[in-house]
């Protein structure tokens, strides 16, 4: 029986696992299939990390993270966990190989990743001018120009941030009007270097060995295709909330989700489940950064420490 389940090996799992481990628990596992480190190690650049005053990869920023997390009792299971039960206050991880685990109470750190938007060139690109984080690599464009691609709130909320940085912020939606609140897109008309493309389909991003140097899009009215000169895509069509080992054999979910999938927590990190926590992108209104995501972690072992007690 273990005294505390973390699923998931990014910031806030690592970081759980640590304050968790450091903080009295004995028998905490960290269950991450793949390398601990999660999504940030995709980065190619990090600047903005409190502390770490080089610029460095992703990669780079989260290699000591497993060793100094596993020093004081973390242990990581690479099996994979398909589903997470609770009865008479213990949890069941059914794992895989259908093999199960139990334990006295649970973090889920799983996180979310964003949608692909299946244009050409984003994958090429991906990191080198590609971006799906506005606050993370929005910096690099200062005074330069870009494109956002999406129509929803995430969208209109990141040309925002990124008028307040970059020269001009083309965002496009394929559509004939945004789908984000009125608010947001009333806001959105208030910054004059924002210039709206509706009814446009995005055709190809394209670039060199630099990076990203323009994206085509197809003016649906017209049936017209023009280049748009620019050095970065910001995609926003949507995150996949990878909250699937929540989902019980009867089609509920083990705790509340709010609409788009993400766990309901208060400040603690506590779900609407006793002894089950949530932290970094998976709970709502997760800034998506790697500083809150390891706090989330921190403040999740916690909370758990202080429930087992």
């Amino acid at each position: 029986m273990l005294d505390l389940a973390i699923i998931g090996g990014g910031p806030a799992g690592l970081t759980a696992g640590l304050y968790a481990t450091r903080g009295g628990l004995k028998n905490v596992t960290m269950f991450e299939k793949g390398l601990p480190g999660g999504q940030i190690t995709q980065s190619s650049e990090i600047e903005n990390y409190p502390g770490q005053i080089e610029v460095i990869t992703g990669m780079e920023l989260m290699d000591k993270w497993p060793t100094q997390c596993k020093r004081f009792g973390l242990k990581h299971d690479m099996s994979e966990v398909k589903q997470i039960t609770k009865q008479n206050d213990i949890f069941t991880l059914i794992l895989s190989n259908n093999s199960t685990i139990d334990a006295k109470s649970v973090i889920i750190a799983t996180g979310s990743v964003p949608r692909s938007g299946g244009f050409k060139g984003e994958k090429e690109f991906f990191g080198r001018g590609v971006s799906t984080c506005a606050t993370c690599d929005g910096f690099f464009y200062k005074n330069k120009d870009v494109a956002v691609i999406g129509g929803g709130d995430s969208a209109v909320e990141e040309a925002i941030y990124l008028a307040n940085i970059c020269k001009t912020v083309y965002i496009i939606h394929r559509r004939d009007k945004f789908r984000a609140s009125p608010h947001e897109v009333e806001k959105l008309k208030k910054f004059p270097n924002i210039i709206q493309l509706l009814n446009y389909d995005i055709v190809e991003i394209i670039g060199d060995n630099m990076g990203v140097n323009g994206v085509k899009v197809l003016d649906k009215t017209k049936n017209e295709e023009k280049t748009l000169s620019v050095l970065g895509a910001f995609i926003f069509v949507g995150r996949n909330v990878l909250n699937e080992s929540l989902k019980q054999d009867d089609g509920t979910f083990l705790c509340e989700l709010n609409d788009g999938g993400q766990v309901k927590v208060d400040l603690s990190m506590k779900t609407s489940v006793d002894g089950l926590f949530a932290a970094g992108d998976i709970r709502i209104e997760a800034p998506k950064q790697v500083v809150c995501a390891a706090g989330d972690g921190a403040t999740a072992a916690i909370s758990a420490i202080t429930y087992l007690q």
